[in-house]
Parts: C-alpha cells; structure tokens; sequence
C-alpha cells in the first residue's frame, strides 16, 4: 500500500451508498471487542502453558513477561550477544575479555537476560560468592574498613556509596600497634626507597664574606712622651718591613738630656733610672749612657717588635708633642679576618670551629685558620655580626683590608647517626622517621633532630644505626600510618557474629 491508498479509499467510500456504509460500520463494531477477547485468552493459555516466546521479540517486550513466569534458557548454540564480568560488577565487553585475576567473562546468548542492571538476587548471589573467600593466608579479619579512608568500620563485609569494597583488617595487623602494611604492588606503584641510617660527621659550610685585618695585639706605635725634635730620620719608609732593635728615628728632648745628666752625675741613683725609663728611653740606651758616662744630643728610638710599616709621621727637623707618632708597625704573621655572619645562622657558629679562607688575590690557595671570637652585638641595619677569625701569616701574603671568602664548618665533629634529609618529615610541632621493616611494614616514629648539612640530618634518639628508613613516597605511608591511628582510635571493632543491621541502615 502506498502513500495514495487512503486518498483512494476516501473516494470509494464517497462513490459507496449510504445504507452500505452504515451495515459495514455496525459490523465492525461487533467483531473488535471479540477479537480483543480472544487474543487475550489466547495469552492467558500460552503464559501458563510456558510455550517460548518468538525470538524475534525485542528484549524490552520479551524481558518484563518472561520475568512472570519461568526464566527462559539460552540455546547453547544461540548467539552471543555480549559478555559480562562474572563477579556482577557493571562491567561488559563485545569481545571476549578477562578479569584483572585471569577469570573470563560471562557470555551472555539471545534469549538469555539482556539486561545490564543485574538483579537483586544476582547482587546478592555475588556478594555471598565474593564474601565467602576465606582471608588470605588464614587470618582471621577483625573488621572492615572505609576504602575511601573515611571514620567508618563495618563488622560485616560491605560496600561504599560508590560501590567500592571495604578493605579487610586483620588480626595480626591490629597487634602490631602504629606498624603500617603495605602489599607488595602497591609499594612498587607508589615508588617508595629506603635507605640506611648510618654514623657520619653531619657539617654544614656556613659561607659569608669577610675582610683582612690586622691583630689588635700586635700594633705598636712609635712615640715620644716628652716634647722632642726630630734629628734624623732612618731610610725606613710605609710598607717596609722592620725587626726588633732596627733604628727608626734621633729625637732631641730637653728633659730627656736633663734626666741623662742627673743619671751621669749621681751613679747609682734609682730615681734618675727610673726617671728615664718613663719618659720611654730605651734599656739599651740607658745601659750605654752608664758605660760610657756620655749623653748624645739625639737619642735613638728602635723598632719595638718585628713587623710591617703601617705608617710614618716622622719628618727630619719637625718638632713633636709628647705623645705623637712617630711610627706604626704592625705584625702580620698572625691576622685577623672578620666575617658578616647572618643572624639565622648564629647559632650555628661556635668558637673553636675550622674555617676556610680564600682571598681573590691568590687564586687556589686556601687558608686555614678558626674561630677566635663571635662579637656580642648583631648590626641593626644588615642583621649580621661580626665574627673573628685568626689565620697564620708565616709568609705575609695576606694584607690587610683584603676582600675574602669565609666557610665556616659548622655541626658536630664526630659521627652521629644520621639520615638524608628526605627521610624526615617535618611540620614544624613535629618530626617523623618512617622505619622500613620489611616485608612491606613500616613504623612511624618521632624523632628528635639535631644538625643539618651536605643532604644530612642528625638522629638524635629512636633510630639506630643500620636500620632502614624511607627517603620516597613517605608522606603516601605517613598518612596512611594517620589513617590507621584515627580508626583505631574513633571506631572500635564490632564483633563479626553481629548480624548486618549496620550495612542496612546504611545502604549507601
């Protein structure tokens, strides 16, 4: 029949005469309510007789009547029309496929249940299978906990919101306190290492500038105490290097020649001795005015120590005050570094610690020397303070007011237990050290720790030599270490003969 017929019929009923009509349309009305009726006396008899429905039914037709009556049973030789996981779980495949565990999943024929919502006495059937397992290696499970991680523990196996299982605990992990264990795959999924805790010296390089100067203790100023005129000035000039005993200078001084003469006229006499021994004449030269019963117009004044020129004030014929310059020497076979050390890491810094100087005049060569004195006050304005260091001069390469390079070796001197620096994990209130037991177990310990330095931390207490701790993936094992300690202590497990009120109060 096509698109036209009904336009032709239209016009065959209009060409029809009345009374034809008429007979016809009273007719139908007789025979449609008895053929309804005996349709549905024929289903009536076909249902409670169980005959097959026609394969050619569609399963949204097929599948709510078969449900009211015996379940039909796929042909063996019937198509395939898909495959499902055999646990239950809403999972199928067009081609055959397998379960992460190596099991195949179930095919399911035309004619079989199409739907891809299992039953609830499927779900239930699955469940019972899944649960029956016994625990592995024998053990006897306490309780189960939230896969998620959430507060909540189950004495009954059950599953979450999202359909995930709740993970068994077991009895031997219980007693093991704070101990947490981990399967094998997981540990090699999550990348965890660990390491050995070994005694090493832990030192840390605090390097800061600094600068050459001179020994305080060893600056001598040449002088007068006495006004003197300068007689003669000795070929020594600033920067020379001097000895003990070289003559510096011949200063004429009234009251030193008086104080000679009184020593000449009274031999013997302590008071004029000592007279000259205060105005700063020399031994030496009061022993030759004694020996040779003469005074010299000018009086030599020698170098007092050996050393370096640092300055000359001295000038041929200049008149001098008491108390003026003449000379300053200084002795450089032992000098000063004075370096800037922050304030964070002063406490670090200790008197006594090695030191490494470098100085950017003698490239290589390093300088070896230690800590003389931290200064007592922090500069307002870097927030640094001054710390000295005393270095040998033998050969007087380092001057003063160089620019140099100070590493200061802080930390402990002797081996302690140490641990790289990855294997700690700090908040800031606390310290924590997983231990790697083996066996995937890991204990969580709080330690106390001491210096850092070159990738180090000192243990101070609860951790020994030789035993292993995590350096990768710690903070993955702390938190389940965490995890662990909240269910313990928040949820209590319930006995397991209890039936399962609990899991259908909560049916998520």
């Amino acid at each position: 029949m096509d698109q036209t017929t009904p336009i032709h019929l239209a016009r065959h009923h209009e060409r029809a005469p009345r009374g034809g009509h008429a007979r016809a349309w009273v007719a139908g009305l007789v025979l449609l309510p008895l053929a309804v009726a005996g349709g549905a006396l024929a289903g009536l008899r076909a249902g409670a007789a169980g005959w097959p429905l026609p394969a050619w039914l569609p399963p949204s037709v097929s599948g709510p009547l078969v449900g009211r009556g015996a379940k039909p049973a796929a042909a063996a030789d019937a198509p395939v029309l898909y495959y499902r996981d055999p646990d239950g779980k809403a999972a199928y495949a067009l081609a055959p496929a397998r379960t992460p565990d190596g099991r195949d999943y179930l095919p399911v024929r035309v004619g079989g249940d199409v739907d891809f919502e299992p039953r609830p006495a499927a779900k239930e059937a699955t469940a019972n299978a899944t649960y029956a397992a016994p625990p592995a290696g024998g053990r006897k499970i306490l309780y189960y906990r939230n896969p998620m991680g959430l507060p909540d523990t189950s004495p009954v196996p059950r599953k979450d919101s999202m359909g995930m299982d709740y993970v068994p605990v077991y009895e031997g992990e219980a007693e093991e306190g704070n101990t947490v264990k981990i399967s094998p795959g997981k540990v090699q999924r999550t990348g965890v290492r660990s390491e050995r805790a070994e005694r090493r010296v832990v030192s840390r390089a605090v390097r800061v500038p600094g600068t050459v100067t001179l020994d305080e203790r060893r600056v001598t100023v040449v002088a007068t105490r006495s006004d003197a005129y300068v007689d003669h000035v000795e070929n020594v000039t600033t920067g020379d290097r001097v000895r003990k005993g070289q003559p510096l200078v011949h200063v004429y001084s009234p009251e030193i020649n008086a104080a000679a003469a009184q020593l000449i006229a009274n031999p013997g006499f302590d008071g004029a001795r000592r007279r000259l021994q205060n105005l700063n004449v020399s031994e030496e030269v009061i022993n030759e005015m004694e020996r040779t019963r003469k005074v010299s117009m000018a009086i030599t004044w020698s170098a007092p120590r050996d050393g370096l020129v640092l300055q000359r004030t001295a000038v041929e014929g200049m008149k001098a005050a008491a108390g003026d310059t003449l000379f300053r020497i200084g002795d450089i076979s032992t000098i000063w570094v004075l370096a800037e050390v922050p304030e964070y890491d002063l406490g670090s810094v200790k008197v006594g610690q090695p030191v490494g100087v470098r100085v950017r005049s003698l490239p290589g060569r390093d300088f070896v020397g230690k800590v003389g004195l931290i200064y007592p006050q922090v500069n307002t304005q870097t927030r640094t303070t001054r710390v000295r260091i005393e270095l040998p001069n033998p050969d007087g390469v380092l001057l003063p007011d160089m620019y140099a390079d100070v590493e200061i070796g802080t930390g402990a001197t002797k081996p302690v237990v140490a641990v790289p620096n990855d294997a700690v994990i700090d908040t800031g209130a606390r310290q924590v050290v997983l231990v790697d037991k083996g066996e995937g177990r890991f204990e969580p310990r709080e330690v106390k720790i001491g210096a850092r330095g070159e990738g180090y931390t000192e243990i101070r207490e609860r951790v020994q030599a030789g035993e292993h701790v995590v350096t990768a993936a710690n903070f993955l094992i702390d938190a389940e270490s965490n995890l662990k300690a909240a269910l313990q202590s928040m949820a209590a497990p319930k006995s397991p003969a209890e039936p399962r009120a609990q899991a259908e109060e909560n049916p998520e």
